[in-house]
């Protein structure tokens, strides 16, 4: 830490979670809380139970996480493919090409989800390109939305390289696309993980845009989560939060570990 002192330390941790524990972890605890109760009419559930949990793992919700998980899955890679591709070229151009890259995708960020998933649906609901009513509509969206992101994490990681590494290995008679695939990209092997990460945890979220687009077979966990709550069953739809929490926590452990052994690589 940069704080020295031991008293003020112990400043900077009260400090701390005194601001995180209510608007980070009591929000998630009343959720959690929430999910095990049958009824909340004072300062603390009641009733508890865990048969929110088997409906939450059962019938339409597993269906239903089982397609957020594609949808974040598809949705990552493809964003992980066009953004790392895109970041690579930019990081070749000159200062004004770089500028026009950076705002041609983080144009999909700068207005709100709902707007791109109004533009995406305007886009491709006639033919040739006729998506409206398929799970690929929703998978596109997904990917315009969070590829931003990925573009962002390469391209910062691209500015850094030591350019030595690459010299030395074209020097030695290596083709473009060897240097590419086997010094370039392993060095930055850390950042795509983290970029994979970040895309899948906010494809995992993402509602505003899926509430325009998903045909009533391919509905991801967050708009069950919206219509079951709309209905009134909270305490069923806390427990489905839940399991969605749980599952976007489980990927990001996993994407976690083949990060630290890349960078101690």
């Amino acid at each position: 830490m940069l704080v020295h002192s031991k008293k003020a330390r112990w400043v900077v941790w009260a400090v701390f979670l005194v601001l995180f524990l209510p608007l980070f972890a009591l929000p998630l605890l009343v959720v959690v809380a929430a999910s095990f109760a049958t009824n909340w009419s004072g300062a603390l559930p009641s009733g508890l139970t865990g048969d929110h949990y088997r409906a939450a793992t059962s019938g339409d919700a597993l269906t239903a996480l089982t397609t957020s998980l594609v949808t974040a899955l598809t949705a990552s890679v493809l964003a992980l493919v066009v953004g790392g591709w895109a970041a690579l070229a930019a990081a070749t151009l000159r200062a004004r090409g770089r500028r026009a890259m950076d705002a041609l995708f983080m144009l999909p960020v700068a207005v709100p989800s709902v707007v791109v998933g109004l533009a995406v649906l305007v886009a491709f609901s006639k033919p040739p390109m006729l998506l409206n009513g398929t799970r690929w509509i929703v998978v596109l969206a997904h990917t315009v939305l969070v590829t931003a992101f990925a573009y962002q994490s390469v391209s910062a990681a691209a500015v850094r390289l030591d350019p030595a590494y690459e010299q030395a290995a074209a020097s030695l008679g290596a083709r473009p696309a060897y240097v590419l695939w086997k010094v370039r990209l392993p060095l930055l092997l850390p950042s795509l993980n983290a970029a994979a990460g970040l895309c899948f945890a906010l494809s995992m979220g993402e509602l505003s845009a899926t509430m325009m687009l998903y045909p009533p077979d391919w509905t991801p966990l967050p708009v069950q989560i919206y219509a079951i709550t709309d209905r009134g069953s909270l305490f069923t739809g806390s427990a489905i939060a839940v399991v969605l929490m749980a599952a976007t926590l489980l990927v990001l452990l996993a994407l976690s570990r083949i990060r630290t052994r890349a960078s101690y690589r």
